[in-house]
């Protein structure tokens, strides 16, 4: 069920129905938005119909929610406000645009520092680097480890860039909370709850990728594990499913993007790398994508895309980041939206 409250209702209103809810056994989710507060509540619906909330003094109107996910629906959001979630001054969503930029793996300190440095020069929102990385085969290179993370530190320290990193493994959250300013779950963990559950309770800011074979209504409730634990700062990244297509890896689902942003309220973040796994096509991937109104792109970027250790050919040249940058914050603006930097 979801509890708009009126324009006018005070703070001891809004935490009166909060009482209430959580009363019957309910979990109350408020949301506070401009001019009025929206609060919802994930439990059985029956219990809190019995309550009566709408004679409760500063209720508008109660509304249930028909979708399987609740918290991440867009009718949980107050008047369709959208969410906008800050990051060391950057801000996400909205009229905002991200562009979270690095390589696909912390390879070396030489070869992350240069990268970093290329990107915020060019003027990249944020920084993004695996120290932990997925492989389908438990021979390829695994990453890291606690030396990547040490080398993103010292490149958020050199740049002021927020870090986007992987965690892969709930052992690991304390040392990701160390350094990520984002936390990324990956397509392959992104059915994986008990991890989600997790890093719900963490608090950080997560950007979840979406399932290779996986419908956006599962994208949807794989937020919903995050957001009720208490965590707000959720972003959907579309980053290509699996289709019949066999002349590139993965295909590029556009279509996503409004159609999230109709269903959700949480920000979308294109991942134009490794749908095609070719960097020829980055570029007009990433054009379509924020022309669709995404509001931001998670692009791999490689000072020597041919030596790298790891999808070496979708990365782009990080002397070729700042005319790409240019290009895709164009696209942006078609859409009414302008690039996000530090405050």
């Amino acid at each position: 069920m979801m509890i708009v409250m009126k324009p006018t209702a005070t703070e001891e209103d809004i935490l009166s129905v909060i009482d209430r809810i959580e009363s019957c056994g309910a979990k109350a989710h408020p949301s506070r938005g401009e001019e009025v507060t929206v609060i919802g509540a994930v439990g059985d619906r029956e219990h809190v119909q019995r309550l009566n909330l709408e004679q409760h003094a500063g209720v508008e109107q109660v509304v249930p929610i028909l979708k399987p996910y609740k918290l991440s629906s867009r009718q949980f959001a107050a008047h369709g406000e959208r969410t906008v979630i800050e990051i060391d001054g950057r801000l996400i969503g909205g009229d905002h645009f991200s562009m979270i930029a690095g390589p696909c793996t912390v390879e070396s300190r030489d070869q992350t520092l240069t990268t970093a440095h290329a990107v915020a020069e060019a003027g990249a929102s944020m920084f993004r680097g695996g120290a932990y990385k997925p492989r389908s085969s438990p021979y390829s290179f695994q990453g890291l480890g606690q030396e990547g993370l040490r080398i993103l530190a010292e490149a958020k320290a050199q740049t002021g860039l927020p870090i986007v990193t992987e965690l892969m493994d709930a052992r690991d959250v304390e040392a990701i909370l160390e350094v990520a300013d984002v936390i990324q779950v990956g397509a392959r963990n992104m059915q994986n709850y008990p991890l989600l559950a997790e890093i719900g309770r963490t608090g950080k800011p997560v950007l979840i990728k979406r399932g290779l074979s996986s419908t956006l209504e599962e994208l949807l409730m794989a937020a919903e594990y995050v957001l009720k634990e208490g965590n707000p700062n959720v972003m959907l990244c579309e980053r290509g499913i699996r289709t019949f297509e066999t002349a590139y890896r993965f295909t590029l689902d556009i279509m996503a993007i409004p159609m999230l942003k109709e269903l959700s309220h949480l920000p979308v973040i294109v991942d134009p790398s490794h749908a095609p796994g070719r960097r020829d096509m980055v570029l007009p991937l990433s054009l379509a994508a924020a022309a669709a109104g995404a509001d931001g792109i998670i692009v791999e970027v490689h000072p020597n895309p041919e030596e790298a250790i790891c999808d070496g050919p979708q990365q782009i040249y990080s002397d070729a980041f700042g005319a790409y940058l240019e290009q895709v914050e164009r696209a942006a603006a078609v859409a009414g939206k302008v690039l996000s930097a530090a405050a």
